[in-house]
């Protein structure tokens, strides 16, 4: 397995864990409130924070776990990266728009504040996964 789809995997996992845990803690302190009443702004940025936390780690474990190609990035690796980070941004464009629409409709934040984290989720997701199969599959760019 090629070193950049390793890191890809990391990403995935580690970003679907944050936003599950995220998603049961908030989900959880809502009880029968309303959800715009619940407090996130702290779990929000914990669950970021550790979040970028693991994903440092788990690359450094695997730098060191199976070192062979960890500094290396070939022609191929970059395209993919590339065609990879290209698609997983439509995403993050989405959710601006959409968070941008909703502020001005003068949503409350809790709302705001969850579609852009959502889009940032969503991103990751659809980034890694286009890395995963591109390694997998082989990638052709166009």
């Amino acid at each position: 397995m090629a070193f950049e789809e390793k890191r890809a995997w990391i990403m995935a996992v580690v970003t679907v864990c944050a936003y599950a845990t995220y998603l049961a803690v908030v989900l959880g302190r809502a009880g029968d409130s309303p959800l715009a009443e619940v407090s996130y702004a702290s779990t929000l940025l914990w669950s970021i924070g550790a979040a970028i936390a693991a994903a440092i780690v788990l690359h450094i474990v695997v730098s060191i776990v199976s070192p062979e190609g960890a500094n290396h990035k070939d022609q191929r690796d970059r395209e993919i990266g590339r065609f990879a980070e290209f698609v997983g941004q439509s995403f993050v464009v989405v959710g601006g728009v959409a968070a941008l629409a909703m502020s001005l409709a003068e949503f409350d934040h809790f709302w705001v504040a969850n579609t852009i984290y959502l889009a940032f989720v969503l991103s990751a997701i659809l980034g890694s996964g286009t890395r995963i199969v591109a390694y997998r599959r082989g990638f052709q760019p166009w």
